[in-house]
């Protein structure tokens, strides 16, 4: 699938190792590297876990196609509604094989 119709859009992608990333698409190519603009990591804490989840800015990112688990678009309207600091999840796991 070509992410072409992502270009200059919002996408959350997924890792290998299971961080979650947000930013602006401006770069693919056919090994599926992706340069993002004003990228943030979310970091999604456990219900049991007292520290509020966060978001660290990243600014200009570089993701290793090899890295790239999934890519998907960002609704910003429901994204922007979002206190994601009160958002608590199960950890997303890695995917690498052992």
């Amino acid at each position: 699938m070509s992410l072409q119709s992502y270009i200059n859009k919002k996408v959350l992608i997924l890792t290998v190792d299971g961080r979650t990333l947000i930013g602006n698409l401006i770069s693919t190519d056919q090994l599926t590297n992706l340069v993002l603009t004003d990228t943030v990591e979310r970091i999604i804490r456990t219900p049991e876990d007292d520290e509020p989840s966060s978001e660290i800015e990243h600014g200009l990112y570089l993701i290793r196609g090899d890295n790239v688990v999934l890519c998907g678009g960002v609704d910003e309207n429901i994204d922007g509604e979002i206190d994601w600091s009160k958002v608590k999840g199960e950890v997303i796991k890695d995917t690498k094989n052992a």
